[in-house]
C-alpha cells in the first residue's frame, strides 16, 4: 500500500483541498483509495459526508484518525492522509514512520514564506525525509499568477533542494467542488480546465 502525507505547520494552506483532489484523482483511476482525517476540524471527513449524495462516483474510505488508529481496509492500493497543523519536534518523525511521499502546499505570502523555511529546516532532520525514505515536493497553493508575491514565492521555491512541482490557482471551482463533495476533475471539464492542467506535473511527478 502506498502512502501520501499532506503536511504544514500551518492551517489554511490547502493540505484538504489536495488531499480530497489526490483521493478523487486515484479512485477514478480505479485504485481502492483511503482518506485519513488528522485534523480535530474535520474537513476532509464532512467532505467525504457531503460525497454520500452522489451515485456512480468512486468509494474513498473514510478513517477518522483522531478517534482511532489507521487500519485502511484490507486490499487498499492507497493510503492518502491530510495531517494537522502545528505538528513540530518528535511528532513529524512519528507522523512520517509510514509516508512514502510528503507534499507540503504553501501559499504566497511573506508570512507563509518565512514559515515554510523554518518548517522545512525540522522535516529535512527528521529521519525518514533525511534518509531519502519519504519523497518530499512543495506545491504552490491559491496562486494569482501575475502578482509579485506569487513571483517572489516561485523564485523562493526555486532555490531550495526540494522540488518545487506545480502551482494551483486561487480558483472558485475549488470551493464549489468541496461543497459538493466533489473534486474539480468531476465539474465539467469546460469549467475547471484551466485548473486541471496545472495538476499534470504533481501527478507526474507521483507517478515516479
Amino acid at each position: 500500500m502506498r502512502t501520501i502525507m499532506l503536511m504544514n505547520a500551518k492551517g489554511g494552506c490547502g493540505k484538504t483541498t489536495l488531499a480530497t483532489n489526490l483521493a478523487t484523482w486515484y479512485a477514478d483511476e480505479g485504485m481502492k483509495v483511503a482518506l485519513a482525517d488528522f485534523d480535530p476540524q474535520m474537513s476532509t471527513l464532512d467532505w467525504l459526508e457531503a460525497r454520500k449524495a452522489y451515485e456512480g462516483i468512486p468509494d474513498i474510505e473514510a478513517i477518522d484518525a483522531v478517534s482511532g488508529p489507521v487500519r485502511p481496509a484490507r486490499g487498499t492500493d492507497l493510503l492518502i492522509m491530510d495531517a494537522p497543523a502545528g505538528i513540530h519536534g518528535k511528532a513529524i518523525n512519528k507522523m512520517l514512520l509510514r509516508v512514502d511521499t510528503l507534499i507540503l502546499p504553501v501559499l504566497p505570502s511573506p508570512i507563509d514564506m518565512r514559515a515554510c523555511n523554518r518548517y522545512l529546516s525540522e522535516l529535512l532532520a527528521s529521519g525518514r525525509v533525511s534518509k531519502h525514505q519519504t519523497r518530499i515536493g512543495i506545491v504552490a497553493n491559491r496562486v494569482k499568477e501575475q502578482t509579485r508575491v506569487y513571483h517572489d514565492l516561485e523564485a523562493y521555491l526555486g532555490h531550495l533542494k526540494i522540488p518545487f512541482i506545480t502551482h494551483l490557482r486561487e480558483s472558485q471551482n475549488y470551493i464549489r467542488s468541496a461543497e459538493k463533495g466533489l473534486a474539480i476533475f468531476e465539474l465539467a471539464p469546460s469549467q475547471v480546465y484551466k485548473d486541471v492542467i496545472l495538476w499534470d506535473p504533481l501527478l507526474e511527478w507521483l507517478k515516479i
